[in-house]
């Protein structure tokens, strides 16, 4: 792909989980080397807006169509998304005790790559990924997320990211509970990833990871939806004074209509 190609499209989505309506309509398209932040307060359906992306099966997708680079991915399963160029980063990720990390990745590529002639430089890759973010090798021996630190599942994530190089990248809440440190590899590896021409929708929280990665536009999302789209400034103010002048508008708006 190419930069100013769509990496990423989605139409009128709406979510429901256990038959309660989470995400109500949400359109979005992202375009290669394109980062998009989108910000919103604790329970507004973020997070669930990006699982559900991915195909995760705790969340139904009641209404809306996907696109990756033009392809509609709607009805695949996550891992034929995942082939076609999508990842997500999770906000709380799994340990699977007994899978070493380097094995984990060897097999995630090998499911994604088209013949063996791309798997030949694998451990070459993987030791110069670990190096351009600052992850000590023994990682590749330690079994995935087993005992990890929280910044060190999220490290591992983007780690993740670099191997399988997506066309979109889904970033659930990637800074939470991080260290200046780690906020700063993270920050490392996603902007490396959109140097490589993927589209990346970063979800979060708080303004600080963006003082890092800086996005080319912000959304607010409340009550299941986009509110507000803008640049960087809309980030800064929200940092400065909170989610409640938006809500606030969101209301009068509402009221006028």
């Amino acid at each position: 792909m190419t930069q100013n190609t769509e990496a990423f499209r989605c139409e009128d989505i709406h979510v429901a989980i256990e038959g309660k309506d989470v995400v109500k309509g949400v359109s979005l398209s992202i375009k290669s080397g394109e980062i998009h932040a989108l910000m919103g307060p604790n329970g507004s359906g973020k997070s669930t807006l990006a699982n559900a992306l991915m195909g995760h099966p705790s969340y139904e997708l009641t209404a809306g169509r996907i696109f990756v680079a033009g392809e509609d991915v709607t009805d695949m399963e996550p891992h034929e998304r995942s082939r076609r160029g999508m990842f997500l980063a999770f906000q709380y990720p799994v340990a699977v005790p007994g899978v070493t990390v380097a094995n984990f990745l060897r097999s995630a590529l090998k499911a994604r790559a088209s013949d063996e002639a791309e798997m030949r430089g694998f451990r070459k890759s993987l030791l110069a990924e670990f190096e351009s973010l600052s992850i000590d090798p023994v990682f590749a021996t330690r079994y995935v997320n087993d005992g990890f630190s929280g910044g060190e599942k999220k490290r591992l994530e983007v780690l993740q990211m670099a191997m399988l190089k997506p066309k979109i990248a889904l970033l659930d809440e990637t800074d939470s509970g991080l260290d200046i440190d780690a906020l700063q590899v993270v920050s490392t590896g996603i902007n490396r990833t959109v140097a490589q021409n993927a589209g990346v929708l970063l979800v979060t929280h708080y303004q600080r990871i963006l003082n890092f990665v800086k996005p080319h536009f912000v959304h607010v999302f409340m009550g299941g939806r986009i509110v507000r789209s803008g640049g960087p400034e809309l980030a800064a103010a929200l940092e400065e004074k909170g989610y409640e002048w938006i809500a606030e508008e969101v209301a009068q708006g509402a009221g006028a209509a």
